[in-house]
């Protein structure tokens, strides 16, 4: 049996469909959960940017935080309790680092060459599920030479990409309808301007210098800064790329994860299920949570959502007078029984990735471009918005005095201890995290 941090360890890998890749290592959990040697197990999900190593390095580390808290003081609740991990893998797709622009900074669109942007489409090859993408990828590629000379291959680029977005992703609130129905023209033209942000306001993520820590990898925010076609190329690319990791982030959850925890749940009924996730992640565990519409509830004892990728509304009440998250059934039937905390700062650029390239789209002012009055804002940067369960707070030092309570959601502001988007695997994190489950 494998450890980390002195915990018994457990994978389960799943495709781009969110079907198992080894049944053997679904038997192999569900086996050892059966002998009643855990009262807890830890659910781990990495999110978008990670391969297979970087995500086993990731839990190593975070986990490492937990086994230290762990080791160093008694946490009331957690006497006489003992813990496994259960790690997901999914291929959320490993991109390229660059060094993006010299220096570190950039102030002109000549700084985007169009070698970036073939670059970033040999990348992206084998990233997308739509039909023929590779081939819709090699069409792409060949029109950038000509991208700025050219209104027509400027249009046939943006007409090409455009097949490659997932289907329906408007259900969360997120994406502007003036994606689908602008012309390839016009969509580029957009993609191209800067985003309107009012008086001293500033860009979400507070503009980090380009290429600093924390961005994910291939999915930049240099079309964020930068304006013409090279930089609505790039606008164009990582907005489409977000979506494709974000829903299948989703088919992975709903579809793999959830039949994985109703198994452990029906083999170990008594089992307590502690989900936490990472960026991305946190979206693949809240699909499962949420489960498929005509399948049993999955009943769960608390989620921990590190600088979650999506929606702020993702569990709001009519977040627009109408329409609920689409995650609302999670918290209001009570699915997870225990506490859910959701950390959040302005620090996390890569989580504000799509924001300014949305409001570019639909020439929005904003004071602050992503924050909890934008309706494309994220989880990772404002917390749960429009959410009645919501309770807002600050994630705290070790022996800081929190107040878990069952069937809340906990915005914790993290401003003073995550730096980046992946600045997760600390002390404070791994508290909270603990706090929370000696909460159930």
């Amino acid at each position: 049996m494998q450890q980390v941090a002195g915990f018994p360890y457990f994978e389960v890998q799943f495709n781009k469909d969110g079907a198992i890749v080894a049944q053997s290592e679904v038997t192999q959990i569900a086996n050892f959960a059966g002998q009643g040697t855990i009262t807890d197990l830890l659910v781990i999900a990495h999110g978008w940017n990670n391969d297979i190593n970087d995500a086993r390095g990731f839990y190593k580390t975070f986990f490492g935080q937990v086994r230290q808290r762990l080791d160093q003081a008694a946490l009331p609740g957690l006497a006489g309790r003992s813990f496994a991990i259960l790690g997901v893998l999914w291929p959320s797709k490993k991109f390229a680092e660059k060094e993006l622009i010299p220096g570190g900074a950039a102030s002109t669109a000549g700084a985007i060459s169009n070698q970036l942007i073939l670059d970033q489409l040999a990348n992206l090859k084998g990233a997308f599920d739509a039909p023929n993408a590779d081939t819709t990828l090699g069409q792409a590629a060949a029109l950038v030479p000509r991208l700025e000379s050219s209104p027509a291959a400027r249009a046939e680029f943006a007409a090409l990409l455009r097949q490659l977005m997932p289907g329906a992703p408007a259900q969360e609130g997120e994406v502007p309808a003036q994606f689908f129905k602008l012309t390839g023209k016009t969509l580029m033209e957009r993609l191209g301007k800067p985003p309107r942000i009012d008086g001293a306001a500033r860009v979400v993520g507070g503009g980090a210098a380009l290429g600093s820590a924390g961005h994910a990898a291939g999915i930049t925010d240099v079309g964020q800064m930068l304006t013409g076609v090279k930089a609505a190329a790039l606008n164009l690319l990582n907005f489409i790329t977000y979506y494709q990791m974000k829903d299948r982030a989703g088919v992975v959850g709903q579809k793999g994860l959830y039949q994985v925890l109703r198994k452990l749940r029906e083999k170990r009924p008594n089992l307590k299920l502690h989900l936490m996730g990472h960026s991305f992640g946190s979206r693949l565990l809240s699909a499962a949570v949420n489960g498929p519409d005509d399948q049993p509830a999955l009943q769960v004892n608390s989620l921990t959502m590190l600088q979650a990728a999506f929606s702020h509304n993702g569990f709001a009440e009519r977040f627009d007078g109408k329409r609920n998250g689409f995650f609302r059934r999670v918290v209001a039937e009570h699915r997870v029984s225990g506490p859910i905390l959701i950390s959040h700062t302005p620090n996390d650029t890569a989580v504000g990735l799509v924001y300014p390239i949305a409001s570019r789209l639909v020439g929005q002012n904003a004071s602050a471009i992503g924050d909890k009055n934008d309706p494309f804002g994220s989880m990772g940067r404002n917390g749960a918005q429009k959410t009645p369960e919501a309770i807002d707070g600050k994630l705290l030092d070790v022996g800081g005095a929190y107040s878990f309570k069952a069937g809340k959601v906990y915005n914790l502001s993290a401003d003073d201890w995550i730096k980046n988007h992946s600045d997760i695997s600390n002390r404070q994190v791994a508290y909270a995290l603990l706090v929370a489950i000696a909460a159930t």
